[in-house]
C-alpha cells in the first residue's frame, strides 16, 4: 500500500464539512466535502479549491516503549461508529526546525508529554499523522483524527492540553477542519 495521501477539499468526497477554523495564522478555503485519498494527487481536480499532500512514516519523536504502548491501544481508522473526523494542518516555526531532534523531543515529549497526553485518549480517539515538510507543501502536519460522537468532548479536552504546552509555542499556523461522514454518496 502506498505512503501517499491527498486530502482533497472540493465538492466531492466521503467527508462533509461542518466547519473550518483558523486557530492560528490562515485558514483554508472554504469547501462542502473532503475526500482522502491514498495516492498523490498531482493537479487540483475540477470542482475543488486545495489539496493537501502528504505522507505516512516511522513515528519520530518516540522511544521503543511509547511506540509499544501507542500500538498496543491504538485504533484501525475507518471504524463504523468513527462519524466524525477532524484534519488539523499545522506549520511550525523556523525556530522548532532549527534545533536538533534531539532538542524538539525534549520539548515534544519531556517537557511537553505529547504521547503520554495522546495515549489518555486512545482507543476513544484514533489519529494518523502525515508529514508534508518534505514534500514542500504549506504545512509540516496534518493529522487525521476520528471519533464517535459521543466522544466529542474528549476530543476537545485533548485539544486543549495539548495546545496547553510548550510545544505549541512553535505554531505558526494551525487549521481545524471538522467533518462528518457522509452518509450519502458524493455528487
Amino acid at each position: 500500500m502506498d505512503n501517499r495521501y491527498s486530502f482533497v477539499g472540493g465538492d466531492r468526497g466521503t467527508w462533509r464539512v461542518a466547519e473550518i477554523r483558523a486557530i492560528v495564522g490562515d485558514g483554508l478555503a472554504a469547501v462542502d466535502r473532503v475526500d482522502v485519498v491514498n495516492q498523490a494527487v498531482a493537479e487540483v481536480p475540477p470542482n475543488s479549491r486545495w489539496v493537501l499532500q502528504s505522507f505516512t512514516s516511522n513515528i519520530r519523536y518516540a522511544k521503543r516503549d511509547e511506540i509499544t504502548q501507542l500500538r498496543a491501544v491504538q485504533p484501525s481508522l475507518n471504524r463504523s461508529e468513527a462519524a466524525i473526523a477532524v484534519l488539523i494542518p499545522i506549520k511550525k516555526n523556523a525556530q522548532w526546525w532549527a534545533m536538533a531532534q534531539d532538542e524538539r523531543r525534549a520539548i515534544f515529549e519531556e517537557q511537553s508529554h505529547h504521547t503520554a497526553t495522546g495515549l489518555e485518549y486512545l482507543p476513544q480517539v484514533a489519529r494518523q499523522l502525515h508529514h508534508c515538510r518534505d514534500l514542500g507543501e504549506p504545512f509540516d502536519f496534518l493529522t487525521w483524527f476520528e471519533f464517535a460522537p459521543e466522544h466529542t468532548q474528549a476530543f476537545n479536552e485533548l485539544l486543549m492540553r495539548m495546545r496547553d504546552t510548550k510545544e505549541w509555542n512553535y505554531v505558526e499556523c494551525e487549521v481545524e477542519v471538522w467533518l462528518h461522514r457522509a452518509l450519502e454518496r458524493s455528487l
